[in-house]
C-alpha cells in the first residue's frame, strides 16, 4: 500500500525525534553516540557547564495534549522544539530509547507484548509476565531480560565516560531499576521533592525523572477529560515553582515519550474467522500496531481480507516494508531478535481504532478511552521544553 494513501499520519523522523534529545545529553557527558543529536539541545548545553542536568519525562504529554490544555502556559512558553516519537509510539519503545540511547531497531524493545520463542510465550515487556494470562514465567532456564534483550543504560554510559558525574533515576516504586543510584517517587510531588533534594548535593549530576502521568489518567479518562486537564495544569504549576528555586547551575529539559489518541472503535480478531485461518500464531505487539505471522500460502488472501475490513483504519505493511523500506524501528546495528518479534505483516493504526490482542483462552486487556502506538499526529508529536536561568 502506497504511503500516499494515508494523508493524516506522522512518520517517525529518526533525524529529529526523542532519540536526538537523549543523544545530546550523552554527547554532553562525552559518551560516544552514533545517533544524530538535537541541534537545539546541543546549542543550549554548550552555553556552560551545568552542575545539574535534569531530564523530566511526563508520560503521554504529547504536543497536542499540551496545546489543548495549556497553550499559553509555562511549559509552552519554554518549548524549544517539536520532535516525533520513535515507532511504535509507545512507552516500551520510547522509554527504552531514553534509557539506552538507541532506537528500537537496536534494543529489540518494540511494544508491550512480544513473542519469545525461547519460552513459547508472548511476554509483557515491562512486567515480564505472560501476555494473555498475566502470569509470571516460572523458573525459566534462561532469563531473556538479562541475556537477550538487555542493554547498557545511559546511567552506566554517562558514569563511564564522565567519572566525575553521578547519574540518578527517579521513578515509581514498581519500575525496573536501571541506575546504580535509584530513587522512588510515585507522584509529581515526590518527583519534585527528590529533584530539589538532589540538586542540593554539590556533586555534578545527571537526573532522569519519570512520571507515569498524565498517561495513566489519559488511558482512564480520555484526552479531553477534566481529570487530565487538572493534572497537567497542577503539574505545570509545580514544575514552575520548582524551577524558580533553581540557580544558574541547573538546567531542566521536559519532554515525553509519546502522545495520545482517543479510541473511537474497538475490534477483536476473534470475530473474524476468515482472518484467523490465515494466521500461524496470535497477533502480538499492541492494539494499535499488530504483528501477524501469516501462513505462506495464505498471504494474498490475508491481504485481501484484511484490507476489506480494516483498510481505512490500519495501514498493512509487509515485514520488509515496515523494517527496511520505511525503517519504522530506526536503523543502526540490528538487534538479533527483530526478525523473531516481527511477523511477516504489520498493521499500523492511522485512525481512532484498536484491535484487541486476545485468544480463545484469555480475554484481551481492558479497553482504554485513550491510547497510543498509532501514526496520528496526536500520538507521534512530542514537545521539548528547556528551563534555565
Amino acid at each position: 500500500m502506497n504511503i500516499k494513501r494515508y494523508d493524516n499520519i506522522v512518520m517517525p523522523n529518526y533525524n529529529h525525534c526523542i532519540l536526538g534529545t537523549i543523544s545530546s545529553i550523552l554527547k554532553y557527558y562525552k559518551v560516544n553516540t552514533k545517533h544524530k543529536t538535537s541541534e537545539k539541545i546541543d546549542k543550549i548545553l554548550k552555553e556552560k557547564q551545568y552542575k545539574n542536568v535534569i531530564l523530566l519525562l511526563l508520560d503521554g504529554l504529547g504536543e497536542h495534549i499540551l496545546n489543548a490544555i495549556s497553550p499559553q502556559g509555562f511549559l509552552k512558553n519554554k518549548q524549544v522544539d517539536l520532535v516525533t516519537s520513535v515507532y511504535p509510539s509507545t512507552t516500551t519503545a520510547a522509554l527504552t530509547t531514553y534509557y539506552s540511547g538507541k532506537p528500537p531497531y537496536e534494543t529489540g524493545w518494540i511494544a508491550w507484548s512480544q513473542y519469545f520463542k525461547e519460552y513459547g510465550r508472548a511476554l509483557d515487556m515491562f512486567s515480564h509476565q505472560e501476555s494473555y494470562l498475566g502470569e509470571p514465567i516460572k523458573k525459566p532456564k534462561i532469563d531473556v531480560y538479562k541475556t537477550i534483550v538487555n542493554y547498557e543504560s545511559i546511567f552506566e554510559q554517562i558514569e563511564k565516560a564522565s567519572p566525575e558525574v553521578r547519574a540518578y533515576e527517579v521513578e515509581p516504586d514498581y519500575a525496573e531499576r536501571r541506575a546504580l543510584r535509584s530513587i522512588s517517587a510515585n507522584n509529581i510531588d515526590e518527583i519534585i521533592m527528590n529533584i530539589e533534594d538532589l540538586c542540593q548535593i554539590p556533586e555534578q549530576k545527571f537526573i532522569l525523572a519519570y512520571s507515569d502521568n498524565p498517561d495513566g489518567l489519559l488511558h482512564k479518562y480520555g484526552t479531553t477529560s477534566q481529570e487530565v486537564k487538572e493534572y497537567i495544569i497542577e503539574a505545570e504549576n509545580k514544575i514552575k515553582n520548582m524551577c524558580e528555586k533553581f540557580d544558574e547551575d541547573t538546567i531542566l529539559i521536559v519532554s515525553a515519550d509519546h502522545g495520545h489518541k482517543d479510541i473511537e472503535k474497538t475490534y477483536t480478531l476473534l470475530d473474524y474467522p476468515e482472518i484467523q485461518e490465515c494466521l500461524i500464531l496470535p497477533a502480538s505487539l499492541e492494539s494499535r500496531v499488530l504483528s501477524f505471522w501469516v501462513k505462506e500460502d495464505k498471504k494474498a488472501i490475508f491481504e485481501t481480507r484484511f484490507h476489506k475490513i480494516f483498510e481505512d483504519e490500519f495501514w498493512l505493511l509487509t515485514k520488509e516494508e515496515f523494517v527496511d523500506k520505511y525503517q519504522f524501528l530506526g536503523n543502526g546495528e540490528k538487534h538479533s531478535k527483530i526478525d523473531d518479534f516481527i511477523g511477516n505483516y504489520v498493521a499500523l493504526s492511522i485512525a481512532g481504532s484498536m484491535i484487541r490482542l486476545e485468544t480463545f483462552l484469555a480475554e484481551g486487556k481492558p479497553i482504554k478511552k485513550s491510547t497510543h502506538c498509532g501514526l496520528t499526529k496526536e500520538e507521534m508529536e512530542v514537545p521539548v521544553i528547556v528551563i534555565k536561568k
